[in-house]
């Protein structure tokens, strides 16, 4: 399995901007499609962002459609997620998670994914 060490959280004003990134290890991350999930104080973990193994399909919850951009960089073995526009409901702990290699199609939620990080704090104060 790959391991995953999520960084780039924080806290930010409503309406700003984040980055998180996700650095994994291992010579095969170019064949894990790759998720981002979120959870809040009290809730359930929720699917936020996925990725294919080769970028070209991506796919995202509506709450951020429009609003975040997952992308990948497997020379760098990492893969962020852009988040701008940043609102209050967005503060949760960030999960990036990994499926099993060159599996396709869009995810089913959490039971999809195999390994995950140690999740990042985004804290969006209003």
């Amino acid at each position: 399995q790959v391991q995953l060490v999520e960084s780039g959280g924080g806290l930010v004003q409503a309406g700003g901007s984040l980055t998180l990134s996700c650095a994994a290890s291992g010579r095969t991350f170019s064949s894990y499609p790759m998720g981002w999930f979120r959870q809040a104080a009290g809730a359930e973990r929720e699917f936020v962002a996925a990725i294919s193994w080769s970028g070209a399909n991506t796919y995202y919850a509506d709450s951020v459609k429009g609003r975040f951009t997952i992308s990948r960089d497997n020379a760098k073995n990492t893969v962020y997620l852009q988040m701008n526009s940043l609102k209050p409901e967005d503060t949760a702990v960030y999960y990036c998670a990994a499926r099993k290699p060159y599996a396709v199609g869009k995810p089913m939620g959490s039971r999809d994914f195999g390994s995950w990080g140690q999740g990042t704090q985004v804290t969006v104060s209003s």
